[in-house]
């Protein structure tokens, strides 16, 4: 009877922290060492307008390397060598060029990639959020300084799988990104954080 009072005690613990957001991003830390997944993205307006809908594919392998490759119409890739950060936007022929400290806690990529450090960079919140269904671990993570580029950043998990990221910026537009077919841990080449300038684009902040 003890033995069984303890496996139901040890359930009833497991499921507390899978409902509970900041235990979930915790663990999403510690226990994954890459990741492969579908996105969808959209970017609504302060009035709720769609400003923006892009899907892609994306990429990491932590600590800091990652890779988001946008299809048209908004074709753009970002990459991140875990030393520097390279944003191609194809339609206007332009590079940006950032340091990885330079970019660290102003994109969702970085974020996700950045290292367990992350609590120091962001104060994290258990929060309900009713309107994206049941069965969804929340968290809000607000970042600690003005100039991150975002005001407040959400990150939903289903059953300890990273499934949505919603942001607010300055302007309150919020993008919120779905992912799908999700690979935890894959084998990941080298050459995929490796960037390549393309000919003839502008290369700005090098």
């Amino acid at each position: 009877m003890n033995k069984l009072v303890s496996l139901i005690l040890g359930l009833l613990v497991s499921m507390q922290v899978l409902a509970d957001g900041v235990s979930a991003l915790q663990v999403f830390y510690r226990d994954t060492n890459s990741m492969r997944a579908a996105f969808h993205q959209e970017v609504k307006d302060a009035q709720g307008n769609m400003v923006q809908e892009v899907e892609g594919k994306m990429q990491l392998d932590r600590p800091n390397k990652f890779r988001w490759d946008y299809n048209k119409p908004y074709e753009q890739q970002i990459v991140s060598d875990g030393k520097e950060v390279f944003l191609l936007d194809t339609e206007l022929e332009q590079v940006t060029v950032r340091t990885l400290n330079q970019t660290l806690g102003m994109t969702p990529a970085a974020l996700l990639a950045g290292g367990q450090g992350v609590e120091e960079n962001f104060t994290l919140k258990n929060i309900e959020r009713p309107a994206f269904g049941n069965g969804i671990e929340w968290v809000q993570a607000l970042p600690n300084v003005e100039d991150g580029g975002f005001e407040r950043i959400y990150i939903g998990f289903k059953g300890g799988e990273l499934r949505y990221m919603e942001m607010v910026d300055s302007f309150k537009h919020t993008t919120t990104i779905t992912f799908t077919n999700v690979e935890r841990n894959p084998v990941l080449s080298v050459e995929t954080f490796l960037f390549k300038m393309p000919d003839g684009v502008d290369v700005v902040g090098e």
